[in-house]
């Protein structure tokens, strides 16, 4: 009998133990507020006045949680679901965790492994950089520097070194940056394909450095776009490598902090640059020039933060400077594209804050005479 009781014992404090050492937290986002957003270039004009969201960040929630396995090591994972807050509807494409999917392993030894869904190296990299925080619409950073603008690429496998006195490199490869990942295929010796050929494969790597007032980045991100027919196939030889770099720094005054960044793109762009109120507006370089093979465009931007009371203040420039056109339009008349933003935030609690931001495009995605402009007021709630 007292055997028993010991072993129940026993098994109830294991049990306690093994709950201490596991953790599972939910946490989330709602960002909404009233805007007003307008695009206008010859011929056309598109506005908007109304609600927007997710905009300084994007309406989210998650589970990310650790189990530990002893000797340091530890299981990690992390899924995280984007929404519409005027709708309620996911976003990412209607994905369940379009936002985040991913399980890996970390140790303080030697660093962490994810795999699944998740952002690129740019993207969790130069968000310090942006004094935008890779938020507000077409303030960000990303706008210009495309390959950080948030980008998330299916089947990624990713390697984050540990943090060394502020120094950390990055590596990752998505087997497919957008969708499952297809087979090899070979029909009667009509379609040769080798595995990369039917899928957008995908490189990112790069290395920061944050301590004390000072922080700085440098990344490299590469994807392989091809023209795909109507039954999702590649076309042999149409593959185009999209590639960007970039290098950029904060440093921290204390009455000011000092923004800057520079970096190159060729071969198209990450993303679509600045879009219309409802995404129904052909403004995108590619809709306007075609194949985006051959471009190549250099991005700057400088900025600056300022505390004010109980908030901040922030602002920045941003260029994107065409130096050759796309093979597909090698007369193309590209115009630098110019963005100015203003933005305050104001917090209410350590949770929750104010903002307004104003935003101001010119020659938007290299298209002359299009103009972009997005402002408005809300209110941002953590969980």
């Amino acid at each position: 009998m007292k055997k028993t009781l010991l072993a129940a014992a026993l098994a109830l404090g294991f049990a306690g133990v093994a709950q201490a050492e596991t953790s599972v937290t939910l946490y989330g986002v709602l960002d909404g507020g009233i805007g007003y957003q307008q695009i206008k270039g010859d011929g056309f004009k598109a506005r908007k006045t109304g609600m927007i969201n997710g905009v300084q960040n994007g309406n989210r929630w998650g589970l990310r949680g650790t189990e530990d396995l002893g000797n340091g090591l530890q299981v990690v994972f992390q899924v995280e679901s984007g929404f519409d807050l005027s709708t309620g509807q996911s976003q990412q494409g209607g994905r369940l965790f379009g936002r985040h999917a991913t399980v890996g392993l970390q140790s303080d030894a030697w660093g962490r492994l994810d795999i699944g869904r998740q952002t690129n190296i740019g993207s969790k990299y130069f968000a310090a950089i942006d004094p935008f925080g890779a938020g507000f619409g077409q303030s960000n950073l990303g706008t210009t520097f495309g390959s950080v603008n948030t980008v998330r690429w299916d089947n990624m496998v990713m390697y984050q070194t540990p943090n060394f006195s502020g120094f950390q490199f990055g590596v990752g490869y998505s087997f497919n940056t957008d969708g499952a990942q297809r087979s090899s295929l070979d029909v009667n010796g009509v379609w040769d394909l080798n595995e990369s050929d039917r899928n957008r494969r995908g490189i990112t790597t790069g290395l920061r450095y944050a301590n004390g007032p000072l922080a700085v980045a440098l990344s490299y991100e590469q994807e392989r776009i091809g023209s795909a027919s109507g039954n999702g196939l590649t076309t042999p030889g149409d593959d185009v490598n999209v590639r960007s770099w970039q290098l950029g720094g904060a440093y921290d005054f204390e009455v000011v902090k000092v923004h800057a960044a520079f970096g190159q793109t060729r071969n198209g762009m990450f993303g679509a640059g600045v879009g219309s109120p409802d995404g129904n507006i052909p403004v995108s370089a590619a809709a306007a020039f075609g194949q985006l093979d051959g471009l190549k465009y250099n991005h700057y931007m400088v900025g600056l933060t300022a505390p004010v009371g109980a908030g901040k203040i922030f602002g920045s420039w941003q260029m994107a400077d065409p130096r050759s056109n796309p093979d597909a339009a090698p007369n193309a008349d590209l115009d630098k594209m110019n963005i100015y933003s203003l933005g305050y935030t104001y917090d209410l609690s350590k949770r929750t804050n104010l903002y307004v931001f104003g935003s101001y495009a010119k020659d938007v995605n290299f298209i002359s005479g299009v103009k972009s402009t997005y402002a408005g007021v809300g209110m941002r709630h953590r969980f």
